[in-house]
């Protein structure tokens, strides 16, 4: 049976750029315009006012500095605070799988091979633009792939379930190659008018290609071994639906205007609670990497890097503090979501993509998610000459 391979990754990534002035200078503007409207409200107790957002307060909780998006102009608008993406027609390319051909045809040229030889597409992302047809399938005919392709969704840990389940179709010789490609417009199902995540996300798409190893080139990476785990939570929580449209009367059928009282469609966006979510994901995610390591007989500590899903720096701090077992040197493990925020699958595919170099053949390294779900995925790779 023949191992896997990660042969080539791709990256797309938006022209425009939020900073956090930026995105606190809108936020402060809705919550003072917020607060002057409901002041009456606020002053009685019926309405709880807003509290001002600022750089440090961002950069403290999260590490992040700054997110690409598909539309800045959208965002930073108080009157609107939400993206500004127009529906295309049925027969145009669909946004998010314009974003998944530009990661894609990176991939490919990377790894210089036609497409003849990818007999599969797997599309894996936290949201999907409709039920179907799979986007998956539209990428594949937007590059000429003959074979199959569908889409799956485990939240962040997309990405490293794609390549688990790629890796399985590669080494019971199903086929040749997968295409697997991570598009993600997080800043779609993001409520930029709550002050504890309005800064959390950014957009980006990512590829990556998996082929087995007989047929490989020189160079890439053998896939060691995957590990999948997932654990039901709700703390982390999106409600967005087709159901969704029969739930309510049709006067409630507008997203709220207020993130200080709560609608009734707040929860078809992105909701959270952090702190439940460190004080769990943390210690799970942690375990299941040195177990990982240990049953595939590696030593958790000598491993020359770390990329983690990219969600919050404290907790890839005290993830890779627990794995190597003392505080990482910044080149062990890999932070980019002070440039790119959270980009929910994509993170730690953005993170090998860019940062994988400096390896001797032989020398192992980590590429890890987690998130909603709660759900995880470990990739053990090794430098092949």
């Amino acid at each position: 049976m023949p191992k896997a391979v990660i042969a080539a990754t791709g990256l797309f990534t938006p022209d425009q750029s939020i900073s956090n002035e930026e995105l606190v200078a809108a936020y402060n503007a809705y919550a003072e315009r917020f607060n002057a409207e409901q002041a009456e409200a606020i002053a009685a107790g019926e309405v709880e006012a807003l509290t001002p957002s600022s750089v440090e307060f961002i950069e403290k909780a999260s590490g992040i500095k700054r997110r690409f998006v598909l539309d800045k102009a959208g965002v930073l608008d108080p009157a609107r605070m939400a993206p500004n993406l127009p529906e295309r027609s049925n027969d145009e390319l669909s946004i998010m799988a314009e974003m998944a051909v530009k990661a894609a045809r990176q991939a490919i040229e990377d790894w210089g091979k036609p497409v003849s030889e990818i007999g599969a597409v797997l599309c894996a992302a936290s949201n999907m633009p409709r039920p179907y047809p799979a986007l998956a399938i539209e990428v594949q005919q937007a590059l000429g792939i003959e074979g199959f392709a569908f889409d799956m969704n485990v939240a962040c840990s997309s990405a490293t379930f794609g390549i688990k389940t790629a890796a399985d179709y590669v080494e019971t010789g199903s086929v040749k190659a997968v295409l697997m490609v991570n598009p993600e417009v997080c800043s779609a199902h993001l409520n930029f008018k709550d002050r504890d995540s309005h800064f959390i996300f950014g957009d980006v798409a990512t590829a990556v290609i998996v082929e087995a190893e007989d047929q490989a080139g020189p160079g890439g990476w053998e896939i060691l071994g995957t590990r999948l785990k997932t654990v039901f939570s709700n703390n982390i929580r999106n409600n967005f639906g087709f159901l969704n449209r029969w739930a309510l009367p049709t006067e409630q059928a507008t997203p709220p205007t207020s993130a200080a009282k709560p609608g009734p469609q707040d929860d078809k966006l992105f909701i959270q609670q952090g702190r439940k979510v460190f004080k769990d994901v943390v210690p799970m995610v942690s375990e299941m990497i040195v177990e990982h390591a240990r049953d595939l007989g590696l030593d958790p500590t000598g491993l020359k890097r770390l990329w983690l899903h990219q969600a919050n720096i404290n907790m890839n701090e005290l993830i890779g503090k627990r794995v190597l077992g003392r505080d990482p040197e910044p080149p062990e493990n890999v932070i980019i979501l002070d440039d790119y925020a959270n980009t929910s699958s994509a993170g730690s595919i953005i993170a090998f993509h860019l940062h994988n170099q400096g390896f001797a053949a032989g020398e192992t390294g980590l590429i890890c998610s987690f998130g909603a779900g709660y759900s995880a995925g470990t990739v053990f790779v090794r430098k092949r000459a």
